[in-house]
This record gives C-alpha cells, structure tokens and sequence, in this order.
C-alpha cells in the first residue's frame, strides 16, 4: 500500500493503529490478537489526517455514536466485499449468526466462506464484524479476542460500564 498513512490511539479496548489512505481507511489493528499491530515501513505516521475518525471512535465507545461515515477502503476479494459491506448493514446492537449473513448476501450454503471473509475484516469496530455470533447465539472467534468482541457488545447493549 503507497501512500499510507498511520496512527496509533487508545481506545478502552486497548491500542488500536488506523492505516489508511486518500482513498479512506484500510486497517484498524489491534495491539493484540490474530494480527498485531505492526506499522510498515513505507508509512508515514500522521495523526491529524486521522482526526475526523478518532473523534467518530471517541463517540462511538462513549455510546454517542452508531454508525460510522469514514470513507473506507478495505482491499478484498470480491466475496469479502460483498460479506463485509452486509456486516455494515447489520443495525447497532444487533447480532446475526453466519449462516443468516450467508441467507442475507444470496447464498444461504456459504457459512463457512462468510465466516472467513468476516475473520479476515481488515477495518474491525468500523466494519462491525463483533456482531456476527454462532448459529447458537454463541460468541465465535474475533481477531482481537472474544473479550474485546464481547466488551464491543456489551458497548452497543448500552452497557458502557463494561469498557
């Protein structure tokens, strides 16, 4: 990615690097958790240009904020765009099970394959992919932990004392 730009914040779900460029956000990385945080070389770090995003984050783990309107720019197959543009449509404090996000994108056999594209979400809390449980309303894998997953619901449930 050429021309990336970089910052690093604190959130009450630990740090969180935001990469992106002018054609919006790429990645928000968590500190810990399947893919650590890690800024590249070819970066530039640059907080300011990140200052409209930062403060919609701020609201949104206030619980003054449902939806986010950053421009985004996740790299994807056309399958994992597909997946994450429905996570964006699943209303705030809702959840849906993979199988319905499956139903939902016009391929109800295709659970296992959204649960990979959700896995593999590049922009997690923005692309809301902390909403999608198992089939038995269970929590399921998130890439920076089922703590975080289940802090960022208890967030949305109005439950802002658990962050």
């Amino acid at each position: 990615m050429a021309g990336v730009r970089y910052t690093q914040i604190e959130s009450p779900v630990g740090p969180l690097l935001l990469a992106g460029d002018e054609a919006g956000l790429r990645q928000i990385r968590f500190a810990q958790g399947k893919q650590p945080a890690r800024v590249e070389a070819s970066w530039t770090k640059d907080r300011a240009f990140f200052s409209s995003l930062i403060g919609q984050l701020r609201a949104y783990f206030a619980g003054e904020l449902e939806r986010f309107d950053h421009p985004l720019a996740p790299a994807g197959t056309p399958f994992q765009l597909k997946v994450w543009k429905e996570l964006c449509a699943i209303p705030y404090g809702e959840t849906v099970s993979y199988g319905e996000l499956a139903r939902r994108i016009g391929n109800a056999n295709a659970s296992r394959a959204v649960g990979l594209a959700n896995g593999s979400n590049p922009i997690p809390i923005v692309i809301p992919c902390h909403r999608v449980i198992g089939s038995n309303g269970r929590l399921t894998g998130y890439g920076g932990g089922l703590a975080i997953k289940e802090k960022l619901l208890a967030l949305e449930r109005g439950q802002r004392r658990l962050l």
